[in-house]
């Protein structure tokens, strides 16, 4: 199979205008996500809507594409990405522009899942420790995951679940496995054409959690786990923090 990396890249983030371009280490943040995976993929393009991160890009030499300003979600930005990149792939990878610090390891995982002939989406989650405190678990920030015995989501949620009804909240991470969602996707080129071309769905809008459209609709998403543990960047403080677990490899 042949899989092909897109880096969905606005420089209009409302928390942080031109994160793309923020300094990590002395490198944009772009550059480091790149660099992360792609040696991993068959090919790797940024895909962006605006002329400095074009340029960046293609300063350090990466392969990038210039995309509708309208898009409203990653997703739709890597479909027209896709359809613009001259090459026969299998899978499209749409790979977060703010995790300068994503694994080529969490790469491997989201790949293994193609494995299965009926995975059509894959993500990744990673397991809440047993240590961590409940206000790390209710974090809205943080979705939760629930699967099925084969490994499928069943849900997405901001809320803590499943709900243990007759335990302490104390002890809700020590009697179960509680999964993190890692916003890391993969999708075969045809289903991702299909999704893109979805309404929003009721429980997307109710969460704000697009995967959610999917699995309204009967898509069935195949999720992969994996221990390792990043720092993605959504404000300038995120970047602070960055710089300091930098320091630290």
């Amino acid at each position: 199979m042949k899989f092909l990396g897109i880096i969905p890249a606005r420089y209009a983030s409302t928390r942080f205008p031109g994160k793309p371009l923020a300094i990590l280490g002395g490198k944009t943040v772009i550059q480091r996500v790149y660099e992360q995976v792609s040696g991993i993929l068959d090919d790797t393009y940024v895909a962006t809507d605006d002329e400095r991160i074009e340029t960046a890009v293609k300063l350090f030499g990466g392969k990038v594409i210039m995309t509708s300003p309208n898009h409203k979600s990653g997703t739709d930005r890597c479909y027209e990405a896709m359809r613009k990149v001259n090459g026969d792939f299998d899978v499209v990878v749409n790979i977060q522009g703010d995790e300068p610090f994503i694994q080529p390891l969490q790469i491997s995982v989201l790949k293994q899942c193609f494995e299965d002939a009926a995975t059509q989406i894959a993500t990744l989650v990673k397991p809440f420790a047993a240590s961590a405190s409940f206000a790390e678990l209710e974090n809205v920030n943080s979705p939760k995951v629930v699967l099925d015995k084969n490994g499928y989501a069943l849900y997405f949620s901001r809320s803590v679940i499943p709900y243990q009804r007759n335990e302490e909240r104390s002890n809700w991470l020590k009697n179960h496995t509680y999964y993190k969602h890692i916003g890391l996707y993969a999708y075969r080129c045809d289903t991702l054409k299909e999704i893109t071309a979805l309404p929003q769905s009721p429980l997307e809008l109710a969460e704000s959690l697009e995967q959610l459209r999917w699995l309204e609709n009967g898509y069935k998403i195949k999720v992969g786990i994996c221990d390792v543990e990043t720092i993605g960047i959504d404000t300038p403080y995120d970047l602070e923090r960055a710089e300091e677990f930098f320091k630290r490899l």
